[in-house]
């Protein structure tokens, strides 16, 4: 198997704070990998390792078979970056933004102009080329910082956070980019706090906590890692909850945890004939149910499991983020 990146034992330290601590991490060529965590968990920094921006104080990376340290104008050559906010100059149109990068690239104005109008089709914003970008929604914006990050044909592509800040329409369509530019043969590095995302791009996660490598396999792996199935169960009639979550706790000997809102009830199942153990008991009852069955621990609970925390919670008392750091160093 071929990998577009290798890292082994990075650290980065800012004084007494320890941003990196040993991260490892391998890419295979023409795959998705998901760097999961919280913010401050290291993601960041990681990427800007990458992508040359940060030398790390340990360790050793290559993208392509470059050197991130030795050889970094040659790495810089492979990659596109596409950060948690849109770079793009919201005075120009979108046509102007993208002609702009590539005269950057070296590109003659003729072979700019026609990357740009490629890139404007490809990610459905050729109605928009000629507006500012003042005008564009979330989800314009950021299918244009992609555009952005891809004039140069980048054989590996780093996306930290892409999502952040956009409503769920506007990630949909952040997403089907990903996976076209997958299925165009591209390498991507997805770092994110959402695990919904990393659960739907990526081959196989990464999960950094506080500056290491707490986990990594595919998603499906990573769930059975922390157990069994969970069985749910939500009464169509709310006046029912209570019942129903008696007769999990009898038949499982947990007490299942449940959603206030929607009345959704969830508890460990390593039998797999619960189902039809509590549809029996439910049936008896007179008791209907809009939700019965088996599932998989959600991404947040095997994120809980490994960090004795949430994938959304922020480090807090004062202390500098990961990430914050990072930002501030690299400016």
């Amino acid at each position: 198997m071929s990998y577009a990146i290798r890292a082994e034992g990075l650290v980065k330290r800012y004084g007494d704070f320890v941003a990196l601590d040993g991260v490892d991490l391998e890419v295979p060529t023409g795959k998705v990998i998901g760097v999961l965590g919280p913010n401050g968990a290291g993601k960041t920094t990681t990427v800007r390792i990458l992508s040359t921006l940060l030398r790390p104080d340990a360790g050793h990376a290559t993208v392509g078979g470059h050197d991130v340290v030795r050889d970094p104008v040659r790495v810089r050559q492979l990659i596109g970056l596409t950060g948690q906010y849109a770079s793009v100059d919201e005075t120009l149109t979108g046509t102007e933004n993208l002609v702009l990068i590539g005269r950057l690239l070296d590109m003659s104005k003729r072979a700019a102009k026609a990357r740009a109008a490629q890139l404007l089709e490809q990610f459905s914003l050729t109605e928009a080329a000629s507006k500012p970008i003042s005008t564009f929604s979330g989800g314009m914006r950021r299918r244009l910082d992609l555009a952005a990050s891809l004039v140069g044909r980048p054989q590996v592509i780093y996306l930290d956070e892409p999502t952040t800040g956009l409503d769920p329409h506007a990630r949909n369509e952040v997403w089907d980019v990903v996976r076209q530019l997958v299925n165009d043969g591209s390498t991507v590095l997805l770092t994110t706090q959402y695990l919904e995302e990393a659960d739907q791009l990526a081959d196989s996660i990464t999960v950094v906590d506080r500056g290491r490598v707490v986990a990594e396999g595919r998603p499906g792996e990573l769930k059975r890692r922390v157990g069994g199935q969970i069985m749910q169960v939500r009464p169509t009639l709310t006046a029912d909850v209570d019942q129903v979550a008696q007769i999990l706790t009898e038949l499982t000997g947990a007490v299942p945890s449940r959603e206030q809102n929607t009345g959704l009830l969830a508890v460990p199942a390593e039998d797999p004939l619960l189902v039809s153990a509590v549809a029996r008991r439910l049936d008896a009852a007179g008791i209907a149910a809009d939700e019965l069955g088996l599932r998989l621990p959600s991404l947040d609970e095997v994120f809980l499991a490994l960090t004795g925390r949430t994938a959304d919670d922020q480090q807090s008392n004062g202390k500098k983020t990961t990430d914050t750091v990072s930002e501030r160093t690299a400016a």
